[in-house]
């Protein structure tokens, strides 16, 4: 499995557990003084393109404490 699909799924995977659409997402990053638009957000995850900063925005925007990552097979 390529690196960008692993790092997709991470995420999919965390907005899954707590059901978080991409709506919800940017009112959240919103919220921590990211203003990124759905649209961008999802086509950022989507492509599975996007900087580890992105992630960490998005990891805190949506409260996670600890990350899971044998879901990446690593």
């Amino acid at each position: 499995m390529e690196w960008n699909s692993k790092a997709k799924r991470l995420i999919k995977s965390e907005l899954a557990k707590r059901e978080i659409d991409y709506i919800r997402l940017a009112e959240l990053m919103k919220a921590i003084g990211v203003d990124e638009k759905q649209a961008n957000i999802a086509n950022k995850i989507n492509r599975g393109a996007f900087s580890l900063g992105f992630a960490l925005q998005i990891f805190k925007a949506i409260g996670v404490k600890n990350l899971d990552l044998q879901i990446l097979d690593v």
